[in-house]
């Protein structure tokens, strides 16, 4: 629930001294002011005063946002408007990332408070020794009553104040205690999420809460008991998480590995995915929250100590493996989270690798067998996590979750099984070993280890759906559920890349981050500057600022499915290539060799192909282009024959072209 260290009326906030104020603050909740911040709050509460004398309504100083864990200076509610006030004191320059900041608090207020979604926001930067303000008064083509961030000096806010409400006048009042209690339901990003659970935040706390999202927490409290229960009864279990699209399967994991860190009673879990961007991304992502967390408490530490802390929580399935490899005593850890278990590579993929690149010539183990004979080292108890994509294979050798359950039925039989209902699905290929499990170990399903909404997408839970249809080739399907997203997710079509990147910048506010994504086997796509072969770094496309030409806001560089699964954006522009035609006959697989494309044959490789791509139009949370190019009768590997019945069939599914 949001709450603050101040609230009043402004009448009584003009009548109180700034002794008072600050005394009152301070006091809320201990707030443990600094120095620092006391001189800031001095600044600010004679401006305050100075600029609302003439308006009746509400204030609120530090207003929380929990998911990005910060504070909102001020809050100022008059008639029907919101003002959402960040104050830069001493500050001479308006900063970007000083906009961004408080237009990213306006955002979220916007997007996950509840109060918020139909009142006006209005974001205000306040740099108190500028020179002059920017009062301009506009909205954007969102239509969702979010200003654009207004920029003042402390001359200026009451004038910017006025303009505003004389604008708007006539919006229904807002009442100041039904706004503060409203409820807050967040859908954070991965990175985000993993940075609030690394710093003791709660599942509850960073998510939504509504009744849709409910199976979350349920989901997490199911695998807190399994545990649990298997350390007490010293048995070992393995547990199948299944979920859609972007349902919080790598949240549910983070937060089981969280949940045990460095507790003394032998329940250390670790968290592993054999995706190595994610593993990546994350790390730096949580090192250098640590770096900064412990500069603000007058500490240095160094990246190299910063990760590796880090790395005790999230680690890179091949290494854990290759370190088991050599050391043959049990892992530290009882419990093992393992991310995208249908990733995880077959007998003969496994033999091929530890052959040619460890030196093993007579290694007798798939990847999922002996990542479990690793755990069955234990002499008590141990319980593996697999958390479980559908239609996710995208890489050579990856196996589907079958092969897990072909090394419990043939190889660790003494291993109990608990599993999603959802694994007997078509698309995970299990049903007929799940049957055959049950003669060898108890079996038991359980609804509450599958995630049925997508988290990804606050504004689309029919995303994935809609996807799925669309790459089913089911149109009637893909158009009705079309329709129940189309208002709140914004999906357009067009033949022109600067269109697409035009399209980005305006619909992206705040920090709110933005990228291209492509096949990896798009390899036409060169005319338009996109090489899928040109190395980039996704540590730097995910995580560095718009001012990096290595970001995925420079619109440079591209990320393929390979760095982006288990990822998003806020927004993407998805550019399809001739890899994946469609055809009235089922979609058509094509693999760049040489000078021309090639008939890709193997089933296999046409899943990994359909995949890659359910992949790419499932990564952005807001909305998204997708560019189909108009083909060049000059080049015979671009025809134009390899495109039109693609763009055509989208656009036949009522998506608007551009």
């Amino acid at each position: 629930m949001l709450n603050y260290y101040y609230k009043d009326l402004i009448d009584n906030f003009l009548s109180k001294s700034i002794e008072e104020i600050i005394g009152e603050i301070t006091l809320c909740n201990q707030f443990d002011s600094s120095v620092n911040q006391n001189k800031s709050w001095e600044v600010q509460i004679p401006i305050l005063k100075k600029s609302l004398i003439d308006f009746q309504g509400s204030i609120f100083f530090e207003f929380s946002i929990p998911r990005m864990g910060k504070r909102v200076d001020v809050l100022v509610i008059v008639e029907g408007v919101v003002f959402v006030i960040e104050f830069k004191v001493g500050e001479h320059k308006f900063f970007r990332y000083d906009v961004e900041q408080v237009w990213d608090y306006a955002l979220d207020l916007k997007n996950f408070h509840e109060p918020s979604h139909k009142a006006l926001l209005v974001p205000i930067l306040v740099a108190t020794e500028a020179k002059e303000s920017f009062i301009e008064i506009a909205t954007t083509t969102h239509n969702d009553n979010l200003l654009l961030p207004i920029k003042v000096n402390k001359e200026g806010l009451q004038l910017a104040i006025a303009r505003v409400v004389e604008s708007f006048r006539g919006l229904e009042k807002l009442n100041p205690d039904e706004y503060s209690r409203g409820r807050y339901y967040p859908t954070p990003t991965i990175i985000q999420a993993a940075l609030s659970l690394y710093n003791n935040h709660t599942v509850d706390e960073i998510t939504r809460s509504d009744a849709e999202a409910k199976n979350l927490t349920k989901t997490t409290s199911t695998i807190s008991q399994i545990i649990k229960k298997a350390s007490i009864d010293k048995r070992k279990v393995i547990c199948f998480v299944t979920g859609v699209p972007g349902a919080g399967k790598t949240l549910v994991g983070l937060k089981v590995a969280t949940s045990h860190l460095d507790e003394a009673n032998g329940k250390e879990s670790v968290y592993l995915s054999g995706n190595g961007p994610l593993v990546a991304i994350l790390q730096e992502a949580l090192a250098r929250d640590k770096i900064r967390n412990e500069k603000q408490k007058g500490k240095k530490t160094t990246k190299g100590k910063a990760k590796a802390s880090v790395k005790a929580f999230i680690q890179n399935i091949h290494h854990y493996r290759d370190a088991y490899l050599v050391d043959p005593s049990p892992p530290y850890d009882h419990v093992a989270i393992f991310d995208e278990a249908q990733r995880a590579w077959n007998k003969e993929q496994t033999q091929k690798f530890m052959k040619q690149k460890k030196g093993y010539h007579n290694f007798d183990y798939s990847e999922p067998e002996f990542l479990i004979s690793c755990l069955d080292r234990h002499k008590d108890w141990a319980v593996i996590i697999c958390l479980v994509g559908g239609g996710q294979e995208i890489n050579t050798g990856e196996a589907g979750i079958a092969e897990w359950l072909n090394a419990i039925k043939n190889r660790f039989s003494n291993w109990e099984v608990f599993i999603s209902p959802n694994l007997t699905d078509s698309e995970y290929e299990a049903s007929n070993v799940i049957s055959e499990l049950f003669k060898v170990t108890k079996v038991t399903f359980d609804p509450d280890l599958h995630l049925g909404v997508s988290m990804r997408s606050f504004r689309a839970e029919n995303l994935s759906l809609f996807i799925k249809y669309l790459l089913d080739l089911k149109k009637e399907e893909a158009i009705k559920t079309y329709l129940k997203l189309h208002d709140k997710y914004p999906i357009v079509l067009t033949r022109y890349i600067q269109k697409a990147k035009e399209w980005l910048k305006k619909k992206a506010r705040g920090s709110e981050r933005y990228g291209i994504v492509v096949s990896s086997q798009a390899q036409r796509l060169k005319p338009f500057a996109i090489d899928v072969k040109s190395p980039m770094n996704p540590v730097h496309w995910f995580l560095n600022d718009k001012d990096d030409v290595r970001s995925s806001f420079y619109l440079e560089d591209v990320a393929t499915e390979f760095h982006v699964q288990g990822l998003e954006l806020d927004w993407t522009c998805v550019t399809w290539d001739g890899d994946l035609r469609y055809s009235a006959e089922g979609w058509k697989t094509f693999s760049f060799v040489g000078n021309k494309w090639q008939n890709i044959h193997k089933e296999d490789r046409k899943r990994y192909l359909i995949n890659a791509y359910r992949i790419l139009l499932t990564r952005a949370r807001q909305g998204m282009v997708i560019v189909i190019p108009e083909g060049d009768p000059k080049d015979h590997t671009r025809k134009a024959e390899f495109y039109d019945p693609t763009f055509k069939y989208l656009s036949s599914l009522g998506i608007p072209v551009i």
